[in-house]
């Protein structure tokens, strides 16, 4: 399951990018960049829903294979997040 978000850097809020998580757990997110982030940087990720925007650090960041898009490990670590409440189900293959 994937989560829409807003994803920005913490010293940049207002250039901010939509885009999806890979995967999430409880204290932390696989989201996908436009850009390279640098190990430590502190990232601002908002569900479109429009709830509460969480502030995570930057684990890794690792280049997409085939594109000139990133993978980043965000690790959450003051709360755990119920990504649940946020994702939207895969679409089945017919």
């Amino acid at each position: 399951m994937s989560v829409p978000v807003y994803l920005a850097s913490l010293g940049e809020t207002r250039a901010r990018e939509r885009t999806v998580t890979e995967n999430f757990s409880p204290h932390g997110a696989r989201v996908i960049s436009k850009r390279s982030w640098r190990s430590g940087e502190e990232a601002l990720i908002a569900p479109l829903t429009g709830e509460f925007p969480q502030v995570g650090t930057v684990v890794y960041s690792r280049r997409k294979n085939g594109g000139g898009r990133f993978c980043l490990g965000v690790e959450f670590l003051d709360r755990s997040v119920k990504w649940e409440n946020y994702s939207v189900p895969e679409r089945r293959k017919t």
